[in-house]
């Protein structure tokens, strides 16, 4: 996995033992996002997701040591299934503020997918080093969702 940081932004890239219609929508499906989103010591709450352009979603990250809960909630700008994901994400807490963009892209590959995310506009108050260390364990974790193969009723 490589990944970048600069100017508020973080760049990463992972290829995936999966095809890409799984992974896009490990990126859309609740009980998916649940499972594989929230960087360790975290979990995650979905509160809701209307995965369409124009619809949103709304979920919490919580600290799992501390209880502390960190609310946000976007909109779904561009959809292109297996393909790409744009969605804003904006925290409720104004400490956290400004809007942040997510752009996620999925390309096929011989062994699977080649993911590409790109995240700008982060808050100054998050450490470009936290949020991509953030984003490498998230990625294991969809990597454990979305790549093992088992048969039905396995």
């Amino acid at each position: 996995m490589s990944t970048e940081t600069t100017d508020r932004s973080v760049r990463l890239h992972r290829i995936l033992r999966a095809p890409p219609e799984r992974v896009y929508r490990a990126f859309l499906e609740p009980e998916a996002i649940a499972k594989w989103n929230a960087p360790h010591g975290f979990t995650a709450r979905v509160h809701e997701v209307d995965a369409r352009v124009g619809g949103g979603y709304r979920m919490s990250f919580i600290n799992f040591a501390t209880g502390t809960r960190h609310d946000f909630g976007g909109e779904y700008r561009e959809l292109v299934p297996g393909r790409r994901i744009v969605v804003s994400d904006r925290f409720d807490d104004p400490a956290l503020g400004g809007e942040i963009t997510l752009t996620v892209t999925l390309e096929p590959v011989s062994c699977g997918t080649a993911l590409h995310i790109l995240q700008e506009g982060l808050p100054d108050v998050i450490p470009l080093d936290l949020c991509t260390l953030g984003w490498q364990e998230s990625l294991t974790l969809l990597a454990y969702l979305v790549e093992p193969e088992i048969p039905d009723g396995g």
